[in-house]
């Protein structure tokens, strides 16, 4: 991959990277948002302990279970998910050969196009990244589902973003962020999906010329219930 340049402001901390290797997820800003939490917490009680969703775009599916030793995160992403959080954001930030990034409230509004990658809730999740001996959880494999988070200096405990989440596309050059970044779920099918939102045409600051628009984020109920009933299912 051609070397570019990344360089993100979030919250008065500056993240300069060059080349695909020194890469990291963009951070965020706070934005107020209004959820009926109540319903979605509702519905989160019928889920499995590692339930699958379907982040349903434009551009086709992307079904992916969240984990269960990371339970901050699996609540949090069902929380705004079941409440229509996500309903209509775009994936903001695409780099081929790296990772698709999405879930910025402000990227409901082309008015705001100046604050992509900044928005969020008025909240941060506690890291969950490492293991009691230290090691990485989970790494950065092909489709693995990580939280986007603040910059060291900005954020030393590297608490996540209370909605930004990024998607794998190429593990080779995300092997540094392994025990950094929050992974919390994996993608059980839709990679192709992945790999086709990574090629699009994007502009200088990484963002699709036209956009990769998440229509909604809803359980999968047949996946979901086939792990009710104990039966695993094939990830392709």
């Amino acid at each position: 991959m051609k070397k570019l340049l990344y360089i993100i402001l979030a919250m008065g901390a500056i993240a300069a990277c060059k080349g695909k290797g020194a890469q990291k997820p963009a951070g965020e800003e706070p934005a107020a948002e209004v959820l009926d939490t109540v319903a979605a917490a509702a519905i989160a009680k019928t889920l499995p302990p590692t339930p699958v969703f379907d982040i349903v775009t434009n551009m086709g599916t992307i079904k992916v279970r969240l984990f269960s030793d990371t339970p901050r995160h699996r609540d949090n992403f069902e929380k705004l998910a079941l409440a229509g959080y996500y309903d209509s954001l775009l994936f903001h930030r695409v780099i081929n050969g790296f990772m698709i990034q999405g879930g910025d409230p402000y990227t409901r509004d082309t008015a705001k196009v100046a604050l992509y990658g900044q928005g969020g809730p008025d909240y941060t999740i506690p890291a969950e990244m490492r293991d009691a001996d230290g090691a990485p959880l989970h790494r950065h494999s092909k489709g693995a589902l990580a939280a986007a988070r603040r910059g060291d200096m900005a954020n030393p405990f590297k608490e996540s973003s209370g909605s930004q989440f990024y998607i794998v596309q190429d593990p080779d050059h995300c092997v540094h962020l392994d025990g950094e970044y929050t992974v919390f779920g994996e993608t059980v099918a839709g990679f192709n999906v992945i790999d086709k939102i990574a090629g699009v045409k994007t502009d200088r600051m990484d963002r699709p010329v036209n956009d990769v628009r998440i229509i909604s984020i809803k359980p999968d109920k047949e996946l979901n219930e086939l792990q009710a009933q104990g039966t695993e299912f094939a990830v392709n």
